[in-house]
C-alpha cells in the first residue's frame, strides 16, 4: 500500500490541466467518493495493525497533497481566466450612451434653485388628502365648483354637509401643503411646495389628468404686494432671460385676496406678437396674491399681525415655454426619442 500511496502521490505532483473539464476530471479521480484515496481509505481496514499508523499517515499527506494541488490548480485557472478580460487601456473606449433627466425635472430644479436663493425651503406632503386641508382651510366655499366630482377624484367621498372635511380626495393642487404648514408653525414662513397634483381632466395635447405644480409661500409681518411683484420679477427674468418683462392681471382665488395672474413678455418674439402668443406679446405662466386674512385664522395666524403672498404655477406649462413643447402627453409617455432632446440640457 506504501508503494501505491508514493505513486499516487508522484502523480497528484505532477499534475497540469488546460480547462474547466480536466479540473472536474482530476477532482473525479482523486477526491471523490469513488476516488482513488477514498479506494485507499476502504482498503485500510485490512492493513496489520502495527503498520495502521504509519500507512494511516501517509493516507492523510496523500489526500491533503490532492485536496491543495486541487485548489492551486483551481486558483491558476481562474487567474488566467480573469487575466483575458482585464481592460486594455490602449483600446478605443466603448461609446457609453449618456442618460439624461426628463425635461420636467430639469425644469422643477430651476424654479427651485431660483427660489432657494431667495431664502425658500421645500416643503411637501401627501398626495392622498383630506378635503380640509386641500379646500376648506384655503377658504372654499363648501359649495365651491372644483369640490364637484367632476373636477376632483375622490377616494372617499362623504355628501353630508358636516362631515364634508372629512372627504378623502387626491390632491387638486399642491396648496395643501401651505395648510399644512401654516397649522404646525408660527410665521416667519418661507416655503415652496413641488409635487404632483390630479384633476378630472379628459386627456388631450393641452390637459392631462395629473400635472406638477410648484407653489410658494411667504409669511411675516409687513409684507406687501410690492414684494410679491419682486419675486416674481426676478423669477421671471431668471428664468427666461434678463429682457423678460411682466404684467399682472386683476383674477380671482379663493385663498388669495388681492389676486392676480402674470404674464411675462413672450420669450419667442420678445414681445412682438407671433401665433403662440396669439398676437398680444405676452403668454399667461402663473397665479399669485395676498393670503387671504380668513385662511390665516383657518390655520392659526393672527391676520392682524402677519400678512403673505402666494403664487403657483404649472411645470408643464414653464417647460412648454421654455423648450416649446406642444403636446403635453410627451411628458409621461416614455419616448425615449423625446427624451433624448434633453441629454445636453441639465
Amino acid at each position: 500500500m506504501i508503494e501505491k500511496i508514493n505513486q499516487l502521490l508522484s502523480e497528484i505532483e505532477t499534475l497540469q490541466i488546460s480547462n474547466l473539464d480536466e479540473l472536474e476530471a482530476l477532482r473525479l479521480k482523486y477526491l471523490s467518493k469513488k476516488g482513488a484515496i477514498n479506494a485507499l481509505m476502504a482498503d485500510f481496514r485490512n492493513v496489520a495493525a502495527e503498520e495502521k499508523k504509519t500507512i494511516g499517515i501517509k493516507i492523510n499527506e496523500l489526500k491533503n497533497k490532492a485536496q491543495e494541488k486541487f485548489n492551486d490548480l483551481k486558483e491558476q485557472f481562474e487567474s488566467k481566466d480573469n487575466g483575458a478580460l482585464e481592460l486594455d487601456l490602449t483600446r478605443t473606449a466603448y461609446p457609453i450612451e449618456l442618460g439624461t433627466r426628463h425635461p420636467l425635472s430639469i425644469v422643477r430644479n430651476e424654479i427651485i434653485d431660483i427660489f432657494a436663493r431667495l431664502g425658500f425651503c421645500i416643503a411637501e406632503g401627501p398626495e392622498v388628502e383630506d378635503d380640509w386641508h386641500v379646500f376648506s382651510a384655503l377658504n372654499f366655499a363648501a359649495d365651491h365648483p372644483a369640490r364637484d366630482m367632476q373636477d376632483t377624484f375622490f377616494v372617499e367621498n362623504n355628501e353630508d354637509d358636516e362631515k364634508i372635511q372629512n372627504n378623502i380626495i387626491l390632491r387638486t393642487h399642491t396648496s395643501s401643503v401651505q395648510s399644512r404648514v401654516m397649522e404646525k408653525q408660527q410665521p416667519p414662513i418661507r416655503i415652496i411646495c413641488p409635487g404632483r397634483v390630479f384633476r378630472n381632466e379628459a386627456i388631450s395635447y393641452r390637459a392631462h389628468a395629473f400635472f406638477h405644480q410648484v407653489e410658494a409661500l411667504y409669511i411675516d409681518k409687513n409684507v406687501s404686494f410690492t414684494d410679491l411683484k419682486q419675486v416674481l420679477l426676478l423669477f421671471a427674468q431668471e428664468m427666461f432671460g434678463a429682457d423678460t418683462k411682466i404684467r399682472l392681471r386683476p383674477s380671482y382665488f379663493p385663498f388669495t385676496e388681492p389676486s392676480a395672474e402674470m404674464d411675462i413678455s413672450c420669450n419667442i418674439c420678445g414681445g412682438k406678437g407671433c401665433p403662440f402668443c396669439k398676437g398680444t406679446g405676452w403668454v399667461e405662466i402663473l397665479g399669485c396674491g395676498m393670503v387671504d386674512p380668513n385662511v390665516l385664522e383657518l390655520n392659526g395666524i393672527d391676520s392682524k399681525t402677519y400678512s403673505g403672498y402666494a403664487l403657483g404655477m404649472g411645470i408643464e406649462r414653464i417647460t412648454n415655454l421654455k423648450y416649446r413643447v406642444n403636446d403635453l402627453r410627451l411628458f409621461s409617455e416614455n419616448d425615449t426619442r423625446f427624451l433624448r432632446e434633453f441629454e445636453s440640457a441639465y
